[in-house]
């Protein structure tokens, strides 16, 4: 299996693409999130994937930094399909908010003749809070972060020999994830900034976490690998060995701090 990142940052960055990314196994793939814009079919392209590709995608929430580069996917799905180059289906997952936004803003941007794939070929499939879907050959448990900004889901994808990835959306970890996160083989979170730094990009006041607030989390948890992002972009150059130096302090099992269009083993 493999990750990559088509995205790291947060909502307002302009030197990196907001925070995206897809797992492949065996030539399928599974797309969480599309970032702001059209900028993620560059990002698909650069990565190396064809966006045909992207068979499978889920939407953790509605905010813009996530939902509207998933729009841009179903323009294309949509155009395709009704152009007869896309021969298969395609599947969003996401919650009944999202869903439903979907559809709206596809049905007032798109042609009638590209919205009628909807719900024909191009399948916007409902998740509820602890529901299990076997998605590209791996059991994906989907859950409610219980946001209070935006009803948010993650996920927790079962990787076979007893381990497990978990995604916690783009906000800090809740008690009532525990099952999914705790000894979790790979832990997916977000960092906002360094906790050297929060007085500056006050993340707390955002309902986002540091590096240190999630390390000292993963490190609870007993998590093996942790990937951090969602972050800010001021120094992007050094952002890497920056998040490393204050990371290690505070946890001592693999940490990442990855880039964009960066692919990892799984």
């Amino acid at each position: 299996m493999k990750l990559t990142m088509l995205g790291t940052g947060n909502a307002l960055v302009t030197e990196c693409y907001n925070t995206c990314f897809v797992i492949e196994d065996s030539g399928q793939y599974f797309m969480t999130d599309g970032g702001g814009g059209s900028a993620v079919l560059r990002q698909l392209k650069h990565a190396g994937c064809d966006w045909m590709d992207m068979r499978h995608i889920f939407v953790t929430h509605k905010h813009v930094d996530h939902l509207m580069g998933v729009l841009w996917m179903v323009r294309m799905i949509c155009q395709f399909m009704n152009h007869g180059e896309y021969k298969d289906e395609a599947y969003i997952y996401s919650h009944k908010e999202v869903l439903n936004l979907i559809r709206d803003i596809a049905g007032k941007l798109l042609l009638e003749k590209e919205t009628r794939f909807i719900d024909d070929r191009l399948h916007l499939v409902e998740v509820h809070d602890g529901e299990t879907k076997n998605i590209i050959g791996h059991d994906i448990t989907f859950f409610d972060i219980r946001s209070t900004k935006a009803k948010q889901f993650g996920f927790c994808m079962d990787m076979g020999n007893g381990k497990k990835l978990t995604c916690c959306g783009d906000e800090p970890y809740d008690d009532c994830e525990k099952t999914y996160a705790e000894n979790s083989e790979w832990l997916l979170h977000e960092a906002f900034c360094l906790y050297s730094e929060r007085d500056f990009f006050d993340p707390y006041e955002k309902h986002h976490s540091t590096v240190k607030d999630a390390c000292e989390l993963a490190e609870k948890l007993n998590v093996r690998n942790l990937l951090l992002y969602h972050t800010e972009d001021r120094n992007i150059a050094e952002r890497k060995k920056r998040y490393l130096e204050e990371g290690r302090q505070y946890y001592s099992g693999n940490l990442l701090i990855p880039d964009d269009l960066e692919s990892l083993e799984l």
